[in-house]
């Protein structure tokens, strides 16, 4: 198997890159989706060197079809391959409260490329504001992938802005680089099995 490790300064070079284009579309964005978690000065488990280890065999019998267990607690996405060959953990925002936090165990149903957003039901009762309809974009908060899961409305995707990896900040979606969901969206196949910790 191949382990992929990062130290903090590797972590930082290869998500820094394209913390430069979000300042346009930020405010846009922001008003879209709610508000990211505010700096505060509690001790919040943030991502970029403190990843919690997690091991595929204590959440699947298998990894038929590959696996992902995405972990609330430590802010990370972790994908393993059918054939083991592959392991990588990507940082990620995770919803905002624990309300819209569902946990268990689901599967990828839909792959989408440059997908287009549509708030759910809820998200515009709370905000009646929201477009009906977000084309893709760089506006777009599901980014330029999104794996949908069984469960409706909830998914890992891309994100509008980066300032939201590591933070809550989604409305029970797990949000990835843009770079880092297309990386994991050829690797995915429908049917691979999700773990939401």
């Amino acid at each position: 198997m191949t382990n992929v490790i990062f130290n903090r300064r590797q972590m930082l070079t290869m998500t820094g890159g394209g913390l430069v284009s979000v300042a346009a579309s930020a405010s846009l964005a922001q008003s879209l989706v709610g508000e990211i978690e505010a700096d505060s000065g509690q001790r919040v488990r943030h991502n970029t060197a403190s990843f919690r280890a997690v091991q595929w065999r204590d959440h699947f019998d298998n990894l038929r079809h590959g696996a992902i267990i995405c972990d609330s607690a430590s802010r990370a996405v972790h994908f393993w391959s059918e054939n083991e060959s592959t392991y990588l953990i990507y940082p990620c925002s995770v919803p905002m409260t624990e309300e819209f936090t569902r946990r268990g165990r689901t599967e990828i149903v839909l792959k989408r490329l440059n997908p287009t957003w549509i708030p759910t039901p809820n998200m515009r009762q709370r905000d009646p504001t929201l477009p009906a309809v977000v084309p893709p974009g760089p506006s777009n908060p599901l980014g330029t992938r999104a794996l949908n899961l069984s469960w409706q409305y909830y998914r890992v995707h891309g994100i509008d802005d980066e300032r939201k990896i590591g933070r809550r900040a989604s409305n029970g979606c797990f949000g990835l680089f843009n770079h880092h969901v297309e990386q994991l969206y050829e690797m995915v196949r429908i049917g691979t099995q999700v773990v939401v910790l």
